[in-house]
C-alpha cells in the first residue's frame, strides 16, 4: 500500500553544525552540480537506480525519480561553526577541492556565513573555538532554536533538517540525566555539563519537529531522552558516524568472508589523517569515541559468539594518527589474517588512499534528503533503514545492529518500495522457474 507522503514543495533548508571540510565540500559540490559543472558522484539519491517488480519487467528508475525527494535546486544551506570564516574561506582552508571549482561557485559560498556555535572546549580539547555562543546549556538551546527560526524566515524555507558534521566529541556514557526527557530538560536548566554540544543542537531541532542526523560517533540522539522527544514531536532521527574510508571497506569485505565461511583471526587497521577531524581525534578521549564506533562493525558482521570456530579469537586493533601533510587525504592500511580449508592461513592487505570529505559529502546529502522525506511520510523516531550510510547504526533498544552493507542496502531499497506501494524484493526468484519445479513434482 502506497504511503501518503507529502510532496517536497518549496525550499529545503539544510542546517549543518560544523562548517568544516565535510560540510563545505558538500555545499560547494551541490552548488557546482546546480551550475552543471560537476556531477553528484557517490550520492545514491542522485545517481543510484532501484529495481522494481520482476527482473523481466526491466524497471530500474533513478531513485530521485521514484521517491519524492527535494530537488537540489530547492536546497538552501546554512550552519554554525566555531570560526567566523564564510563557507568559501572555510573550503579554501580545508584544501579538499581545487581552486578552480571553488572560484566557480565563490559567490554562492561567500554568501553563507556561519552562526555562532554552541561549543564546550572540554568536548573537543584540541579545538579552540573563537566564534561561540555564551550562556547556559538552556540558553544556548534557545539561541539555536532562534537561529533556526530566523534562517527559515530569511530564506523562505518550507522545511528544515539538521545534519551534524561537527568534530567528534569526547567519549562518555549516558547517565541518569539522559534517561528521560523531563530529566534532560531539567539538566539543561541546571547547565549540566554532561549535556554535549551536539545534544543541544539535536534537542533544539527535535523540539521544533525538525529531523536530525548525526554524522559523528559521539553520543547525541542515541539517548532515551531525545528518542522520547523525537516520538513526541513525530520527528525522524538517524545516527551515527558517516561510513567512509576504512570502515566502508570493512563493511564490504567482511560480509564476503562471512558468506564464504572463511575464518578471521586478526584485523589490524591504521590510518593517517591531517584535517580538523584528525587534529581533534589526536586527543585520546575523542579518539576513543571514534574507536568504539569502528570496533563494533566486525563483531556485528562476523558474530564471533555464533561462529567461535571462525571468529572466536579475532584480534581487532584500530589506530588513527594525526599527520598534517596529508590534509583531508586519509590513507589507511589493513592487514587481515584469514584461514580457510583445514585451517590453512592466508592474508589480505589493503592500502586505501581516499579523500575523507569526498566520501562523506554525498552521505550527508543523502541523509538530509531521505530524512526530510521520512518526515513528510509521517515517520518518527529511529530510522534504521538509513544505517546504509552509518558506521554505528542506531537501532531500537536491545536490537543488534546490522552492519553488512549489502543487507543495509536491501533494507533501504525495500523501505523505499514499501513507501511507494511496490512489492518488496527478496531475491528468492523461484517464480522464474515454476515450470521446471512443476515438471519435477509431476
Amino acid at each position: 500500500m502506497k504511503s501518503n507522503i507529502k510532496p517536497a514543495e518549496g525550499k529545503l533548508g539544510i542546517l549543518i553544525p560544523g562548517l568544516g571540510a565535510v560540510a563545505t565540500t558538500l555545499i560547494a559540490g551541490v552548488e557546482a552540480v546546480k551550475k552543471g559543472i560537476s556531477q553528484p558522484i557517490g550520492s545514491v539519491t542522485q545517481m543510484g537506480n532501484i529495481r522494481l517488480g520482476k527482473r523481466t519487467e526491466n524497471r530500474r528508475p533513478k531513485i530521485k525519480d521514484f521517491v519524492p525527494l527535494a530537488n537540489l535546486e530547492d536546497i538552501v544551506f546554512g550552519g554554525w561553526d566555531v570560526f567566523e570564516d564564510n563557507v568559501f574561506e572555510s573550503a579554501t582552508n580545508a584544501k579538499v577541492l581545487e581552486t578552480g571549482l571553488l572560484h566557480a561557485v565563490k559567490a554562492e559560498l561567500e554568501a553563507i556565513k556561519p552562526m555562532k556555535a554552541a561549543f564546550d572546549h572540554d568536548y573537543a580539547k584540541n579545538l579552540t573555538g573563537t566564534y561561540i555562543k555564551e550562556g547556559t546549556r538552556y540558553e544556548m538551546a534557545q539561541a539555536v532554536m532562534e537561529d533556526i527560526k530566523n534562517f527559515q524566515t530569511k530564506n523562505n524555507c518550507n522545511r528544515i533538517v539538521l545534519v551534524w558534521c561537527g568534530s567528534t566529541e569526547i567519549y562518555y556514557e549516558a547517565s541518569e540525566i539522559h534517561s528521560t526527557l523531563a530529566k534532560f530538560e531539567q539538566a539543561l536548566l541546571d547547565d549540566d555539563k554532561r549535556i554535549a554540544p551536539s545534544m543541544i543542537y539535536a534537542y533544539a531541532a527535535l523540539k521544533m519537529g525538525i529531523p536530525f542526523a548525526n554524522g559523528a560517533p559521539n553520543l547525541t540522539v542515541d539517548i532515551p531522552a531525545l528518542i522520547e522527544l523525537s516520538k513526541l514531536t513525530h520527528t525522524p532521527i538517524a545516527g551515527k558516524d558517516f561510513k567512509t574510508g576504512q570502515t566502508l571497506m570493512k563493511t564490504i569485505l567482511a560480509p564476503g568472508l562471512a558468506a564464504r565461511a572463511l575464518g578471521v583471526n586478526g584485523w589490524f587497521s591504521t590510518n593517517i589523517l591531517g584535517n580538523r577531524d584528525g587534529l581533534v581525534l589526536d586527543d585520546p578521549d575523542n579518539f576513543k569515541t571514534k574507536e568504539m564506533s569502528k570496533l563494533g562493525v566486525l563483531e556485528d558482521i562476523l558474530r564471533p559468539d555464533e561462529n567461535p570456530d571462525l571468529y572466536g579469537e579475532i584480534y581487532h586493533k584500530i589506530r588513527i594518527n594525526y599527520y598534517p601533510p596529508h590534509g583531508d587525504n586519509k590513507e589507511s592500511w589493513d592487514n587481515i589474517d584469514i584461514f580457510g580449508w583445514l585451517g590453512y592461513k592466508m592474508q589480505i592487505k589493503i592500502n586505501f588512499l581516499c579523500r575523507d570529505s569526498i566520501l562523506a559529502a554525498p552521505i550527508a546529502l543523502d541523509l538530509a534528503l531521505f530524512i526530510d522525506m521520512a518526515k513528510r511520510a509521517n515517520m518518527s523516531g529511529i530510522q534504521e533503514w538509513l544505517s546504509f550510510y552509518l558506521k554505528s547504526p542506531q537501532t531500537a533498544p536491545g536490537l543488534q545492529a546490522e552492519n553488512d552493507i549489502f543487507k543495509q542496502l536491501i533494507k533501504l531499497e525495500n523501505t523505499l518500495r514499501h513507501l511507494m506501494g511496490e512489492d518488496l524484493i527478496t531475491h528468492l526468484g523461484l517464480d522464474y522457474y515454476e515450470d521446471l519445479v512443476e515438471d519435477v513434482i509431476s
